[in-house]
């Protein structure tokens, strides 16, 4: 039996595993979370790193009071709180309705294939 016949602990073979990486349907899934994820990272990350360089190069900017004790950093530093909610409820969303039909449709497609 060769390497690519032999069983993984979840007990499908490594041939079955590749033969699905082929499959129309995995490409457009991976593709699908692709879509989604590399731009919400570069967002993210572009949306984080401005607020560092802001908070070391802008102190002035950042500290400048909006109402009372609040200032224009610690608004922009919530705002990381509130974009990382968003993003997470963005992705749920969105693996909900577009990823996890396509990928339970693969998964019954591969355990079928047992």
């Amino acid at each position: 039996m060769s390497t690519m016949d032999e069983p993984t602990p979840g007990g499908i073979s490594a041939g079955a595993y590749e033969s699905a990486q082929q499959n129309p349907d995995f490409i457009e899934l991976r593709g699908r979370y692709r879509r989604f994820a590399f731009p919400m990272t570069a967002a993210f990350l572009s949306w984080y790193a401005t607020f560092v360089l802001l908070s070391v190069f802008a102190a002035d900017f950042m500290g400048t009071l909006l109402w009372g004790n609040i200032s224009i950093g610690l608004v922009i530093g919530l705002g990381q709180f509130v974009s990382t909610a968003l993003i997470t409820w963005l992705y749920v969303r969105h693996a909900n309705s577009r990823l996890d039909p396509l990928a339970e449709k693969l998964c019954h497609e591969l355990e079928g294939s047992l």
